[in-house]
This record gives structure tokens, C-alpha cells and sequence, in this order.
């Protein structure tokens, strides 16, 4: 990820949360690639909803994180997923 993107999304992070706080995390992903979001937090309860088509699958993580940079590095780890969309 491109450090312009990641000191943007800070500030933000840090002007609209108090840390820690509770973060929600929502990705997209095409079926079948849900064990890998997963596998972000293996130790930590997931919600799943599969698209109308069954192509896709949102996945859903609430987490309190310490602060933005724990955020960033979540999305880091995330966007190495094949066809993941962060939403």
C-alpha cells in the first residue's frame, strides 16, 4: 500500500476514533476464499453472508484495535488476498 494512502486514512482513523476502540472490519471476497480472511484473526468470532449468486461472500470482523496503525496493518495483511474488496 502506498504510504500517501496510509498517512490519509490515519488522520482519518484518528479523527473519528477514540483508541482503542471498536473497529469493523468488512471485506468482500470471491467464495471460496473466506479461510483466508479468516485466517486475518483465527481466534476471533466472524460473520459470513453469502452474495444472492453465491460469487461472493462478505466476511466481518469486530475487533478493538489499539490505534490506526493496527487498523493499517490489518488492511496491509488483507489486500494480499486474491480479489479481496475492503470495504
Amino acid at each position: 500500500m502506498e504510504k500517501q494512502w496510509a498517512d490519509s486514512f490515519r488522520e482519518k482513523l484518528d479523527q473519528h476514533y477514540r483508541w482503542p476502540s471498536l473497529y469493523i472490519f468488512k471485506f468482500i471476497v470471491p467464495s471460496g476464499k473466506e479461510p483466508e480472511v479468516r485466517n486475518l484473526f483465527p481466534l476471533h468470532p466472524v460473520s459470513e453472508k453469502q452474495s444472492a449468486n453465491g460469487k461472493y461472500t462478505s466476511v466481518t470482523f469486530e475487533l478493538i484495535m489499539s490505534d490506526a496503525d493496527a487498523v493499517i496493518i490489518v488492511y496491509e495483511r488483507a489486500s494480499k488476498i486474491e480479489g479481496l474488496i475492503a470495504l
